[in-house]
């Protein structure tokens, strides 16, 4: 991605020669051109430098808080961007204190979803303090927020107050259900929002006499609505910088809003339950560890391991593809479940009972580590259910480096953090963590320094006022 996507004061090009997005004189630039070449964190792992990163010179405040909105700053900030976040003097990001603590009382997730990013604490409800944000969005490219709709604007942090600063200004706003329509207003949390988008309608156990769900739906142990919106506000705001990049070349406005919903978000996960629905009046219901119309890929139970005696092993099975089934009957010994009254999947689909009780018969009486030594030579896809330590162990995922170890806290006393990178792995980037979610406020003297001009001494007042932290 060209770096011509930054912004207006630091734009930079092979030859250093820049172009004002406001207009279209060209500006050469210092030999030093880089956002947070000043900067020096407590936390950081390596002195890497992120110049030649594909987001290297974009600039995101990122006003959210919890996990939709921060999901998408780990991802730009990984990549490059400078992330500025600003959270709340009193405590902070909520997310810092949720599930487990560490022995410094942060959560050790909020250290992962921070990586990468500066903390700089501003109390939005007081003027000053919205004064000072918007003096900081003034000199930025992107507001990410993840706030109710309307939020901004009575804050005077919306696009109409802050365009007429900073025209080229994108904003990427999540929330529930969107910036506009009658549902607008509604508080959104993921898991709402995954229940209004279908997903938890498909996900639970079929009762087999009215082919609904036999119980409550069944919800993925993770917030996954707000990590999906996330990726597609990262997706979006990608492709506004582009756009933005094209608008400027043509001497247009460049300025651009990025409005994701969380149950949109969800909705663009559902297949073709839609146009199945529109079509031919099908309306997909629950399939417990199956996936209705294909077969076969399913859970199948076998032996207790040690550790876990008195309950089946699970693996999963994905032999759904045509050979891929014929190899899976040859390896289990039904070459009687081979032929043309099996062929296709639209076969195997009336005959879906008859087939995952020959898969399960033959898994129950192996071990876990029988069936994926079978299978795998066979070449067919298996793999286990596993939990975190498994993943922790695994060969596949330590030569992936798809875990990181991560410093947290000073270079004496300070201790390691376990985190998943954070992907994709962009071949030649050298994209990586270079510090772990940092200490509430930790930049905000750096920050408001350097970029905003600020002495100590009202630095100091605004402390002693809550302004900032």
């Amino acid at each position: 991605m060209s770096s011509v996507l930054c912004r207006s004061h630091k734009i930079a090009v092979g030859s250093r020669v820049a172009r004002d997005l406001r207009g279209t004189t060209p500006t050469l630039l210092p030999a030093q051109v880089g956002i947070g070449k000043s900067f020096s964190s407590t936390h950081a792992t390596s002195s890497s430098n992120t110049d030649e990163l594909p987001l290297s010179g974009i600039r995101v405040l990122e006003l959210g808080q919890l996990i939709a909105g921060p999901f998408c700053g780990q991802l730009l900030g990984h990549f490059g961007a400078e992330v500025i976040k600003i959270e709340p003097p009193a405590g902070g990001d909520p997310l810092r204190v949720w599930r487990e603590l560490d022995i410094d009382g942060v959560s050790p997730w909020f250290r992962s979803l921070g990586r990468n990013k500066k903390s700089v604490a501003i109390d939005l409800r007081q003027d000053e303090g919205r004064a000072l944000v918007k003096r900081l969005a003034t000199n930025s490219d992107v507001i990410l927020e993840n706030f109710k709709p309307g939020t901004l604007e009575k804050w005077g942090l919306g696009p109409s107050a802050l365009h007429p600063l900073n025209p080229s200004l994108i904003f990427t706003r999540v929330s529930g259900y969107g910036q506009t329509g009658p549902w607008s207003s509604r508080p959104g949390y993921a898991s709402v929002c995954e229940a209004e988008s279908g997903f938890r309608y498909i996900n639970g156990f079929v009762d087999p006499e009215t082919n609904t769900l036999s119980g409550p739906p069944v919800r993925p142990n993770i917030s996954l609505g707000d990590s999906v919106a996330g990726l597609h506000a990262a997706f979006g705001t990608v492709l506004a910088l582009l756009s933005r990049q094209k608008k400027v070349s043509k001497g247009e406005k460049s300025g651009q809003t990025v409005d994701v919903s969380i149950m949109e978000s969800m909705l663009n996960l559902m297949e073709g339950i839609i146009p199945e629905y529109d079509r031919k009046g099908k309306v997909r219901g629950p399939s417990g560890s199956s996936v209705t119309g294909i077969v076969p890929t399913n859970a199948y139970p076998c032996l207790p391991s040690p550790t876990t005696p008195s309950s089946p092993t699970y693996i999963i099975i994905g032999a759904n593809g045509d050979t891929l089934y014929a190899h899976l009957m040859h390896a289990i010994g039904r070459e009687d479940l081979i032929g043309p009254n099996y062929a296709k999947n639209q076969h195997r689909v009336t005959r879906q009972a008859e087939i995952e009780e020959a898969i399960s018969d033959w898994t129950r009486v192996r071990s876990a580590e029988q069936v994926l030594d079978v299978l795998d030579r066979a070449g067919v896809p298996v793999g286990r259910v596993v939990g975190v330590k498994e993943i922790m162990d695994n060969e596949h995922v330590k030569a992936r480096g798809a875990v990181e170890d991560v410093w947290v806290g000073e270079t004496d006393g300070g201790w390691n953090v376990k985190m998943p990178g954070v992907f994709p792995v962009l071949e030649g980037s050298g994209a990586k963590t270079r510090w772990a979610g940092p200490d509430l406020g930790e930049h905000t003297d750096d920050v408001l320094i350097k970029e905003l001009g600020l002495d100590t001494k009202e630095l100091a007042r605004l402390r002693e006022g809550g302004i900032v932290g």
